[in-house]
């Protein structure tokens, strides 16, 4: 059964037993004004978490070429999947202490559907499987050997995602199996990307492999719809990268689109959305956590506990590396 019929079977079914009081929030909901009747100019731009000019440039292509925003979150963000230099993203990703290369990853479209893979091993672009979780079943998310099964019957190839040089860096960290958090690398960096396209509609991104030798069968944020990415096309997108626990305990990305849904920028939702983290955790000097919003205007703001972290935006202006505002200064 294709997702969007069983989707609307359920509503039919389910439609009775809504009360009036969330009828009502509903209907306060749609009644957003969309951006074209503003009469504001629709500019096509794509941001990535950290300095991955090879991504946005990708996702730029289609949306310079008159794309849509998926297409482009999903082409941007698989170029660090393939790429075995990045050792957080993809293939060559370093591995959990058993040795083996798990992936995390989510893609979140315009209509707010939206798709995950969670432990995926032997695929290299699991932000593709996620989009096909998406697109062909009528769940939201797949884990483990169910994600990797199902990305076989889909025509995915069956790959060694650990290479030499993570597999090198593994056994010289078993010698210890002391598990020390780099700040900014956090033996772990995510890429998240968002883009809007002409037409202004927005869609994202989010692929990882993960925590460094983290225990087998840790997920993090990264797959995870409302902490490491959310999209809500009447409002804008965010997106997470960091210690994934902590992102979770707080749903940072949802947070931050929820908090420009109240009318503050997406340069003050991502200062709120950090603040309520170090409010929360007396530990915060020894992690980092950032983040990455845009606005239905093409707005965009970042902010993160230590500084050092930045992130690349696309648009007509130009392809450049922006460096974030911290909580705690440089």
């Amino acid at each position: 059964m294709k997702r969007r019929k069983f989707l609307k079977n359920s509503a039919i079914g389910s439609a009775g037993m809504l009360s009036a009081p969330i009828i009502a929030s509903c209907n306060e909901t749609s009644k957003t004004t969309p951006l074209k009747e503003e009469g504001v100019k629709i500019k096509p731009l794509v941001v990535a978490t950290w300095n991955v000019p090879n991504a946005t440039a990708s996702a730029w292509g289609v949306l310079n070429a008159g794309g849509n925003a998926l297409d482009a979150v999903e082409k941007g963000v698989m170029e660090e999947e393939v790429d075995v230099s990045n050792q957080s993203v993809g293939k060559g990703g370093r591995p959990d202490r058993d040795g083996n290369v798990t992936l995390d990853a989510c893609i979140m479209d315009k209509n707010g559907e939206c798709g995950s893979v969670v432990y995926l091993q032997n695929i290299t672009h699991a932000i593709s499987v996620a989009r096909k979780v998406m697109e062909d079943t009528p769940h939201v998310m797949l884990a483990g050997l169910g994600a990797e099964q199902f990305a076989y019957e889909k025509g995915f190839p069956k790959e060694e995602l650990l290479t030499e040089k993570s597999k090198q860096d593994w056994l010289e960290w078993k010698k210890t199996s002391k598990y020390e958090p780099i700040i900014n690398i956090e033996n772990h960096d995510t890429i998240g990307m968002l883009a809007i396209d002409k037409n202004g509609d927005i869609s994202g991104a989010c692929t990882t492999s993960g925590m460094a030798y983290k225990i087998g069968g840790r997920v993090g944020d990264s797959p995870i719809i409302g902490s490491g990415l959310f999209v809500d096309n009447e409002i804008g997108g965010a997106t997470a990268t960091g210690v994934g626990e902590e992102v979770v305990k707080t749903v940072g990305s949802f947070l931050i689109v929820e908090l420009m849904r109240q009318g503050k920028s997406p340069q003050e939702a991502c200062e709120e959305a950090v603040n309520r983290i170090v409010s929360k955790n007396n530990n915060y000097k020894n992690f980092q956590v950032g983040y990455l919003a845009i606005n239905k205007k093409g707005e965009t703001g970042s902010y993160c506990i230590q500084s050092g972290f930045t992130y690349r935006k696309y648009s007509e202006e130009g392809h450049i590396n922006i460096p974030s505002g911290s909580f705690i200064p440089s």
